[in-house]
């Protein structure tokens, strides 16, 4: 039987932090969507498209009052992302919070009828971020949106919980596997996600930069949107180490890929 409980990733009584894992079925490939919840304030993180949107929206609803969403907080633009982003416009009162570089292209994704029936502007719901980040209040806490541009998208965040210290990575340490069991063996595990690092993030330089960045922060796991979280120092090392010294994306490439085709 497919489990439905949430995994609670963190719990003080006052704040926490849950992972939905086990949405996805059939066709799409794995995701990981994530509620952080503080005094009352709640964050949506990357919930996804339209395949995601009625079991997620079920589950929530048994956590949280919906309608009182805070955030959602969006990574990047890709359709497993944003997708369903009308129907949150819709039904809660949240914030998209997202890059300034999608800001303009986000209502692309939603239909007429919003504004047309229900007076809903799709800029006005959003809150774009300036390139360098930016804190957001939530409850009586804060979440930070971290830079992770070309990582791999052109205009790219991750957010970081500094109660929790849980780096919510989005696509970086993604893994093309069914479950979201913490990883036990880092070179067991390097197989299953080397191949979509190395394909779709831009760069070691920006590699590095992000690990730079990463080993001068308090985070006690790492959080894909994809696959298995990096859990304990050593592991996030481990995970911080492999990446630095990846090559990909525009590394990889020759006049051998620019070729017009037979």
């Amino acid at each position: 039987m497919t489990r439905r409980e949430p995994r609670v990733l963190f719990d003080n009584g006052s704040h926490s932090c849950l992972c939905f894992d086990n949405l996805v079925s059939g066709d799409g490939v794995q995701s990981n969507q994530f509620l952080i919840t503080d005094h009352n304030e709640y964050a949506l993180l990357d919930p996804g498209g339209n395949l995601t949107y009625t079991p997620l929206s079920l589950e929530l609803s048994k956590h949280i009052p919906l309608n009182e969403l805070t955030y959602i907080l969006a990574s990047h633009q890709d359709p497993d992302i944003i997708a369903s982003l009308d129907k949150w416009l819709l039904h809660t009162k949240a914030t998209v919070v997202c890059s300034k570089l999608w800001a303009r292209f986000l209502p692309h994704l939603t239909a007429s009828y919003l504004n047309l029936s229900h007076g809903i502007s799709t800029y006005d719901r959003i809150h774009a971020l300036p390139d360098r980040g930016e804190r957001l209040r939530l409850g009586m806490s804060e979440i930070h949106a971290i830079p992770a541009h070309f990582l791999h998208s052109v205009g790219n965040f991750q957010f970081y919980d500094p109660v929790s210290k849980i780096l919510f990575s989005g696509d970086m340490g993604a893994s093309m596997v069914d479950d979201a069991e913490p990883v036990t063996d880092f070179a067991l595990h390097v197989p299953s996600m080397e191949g979509f690092h190395r394909r779709y993030m831009s760069a070691n330089k920006v590699c590095r930069l992000w690990a730079d960045m990463v080993r001068r922060m308090d985070v006690e796991m790492i959080v894909p949107q994809h696959g298995r979280p990096f859990v304990g120092k050593e592991m996030i090392t481990a995970f911080l180490d492999w990446i630095s010294r990846l090559e990909c994306g525009i590394d990889l490439l020759g006049p051998e890929h620019f070729r017009q085709p037979a």
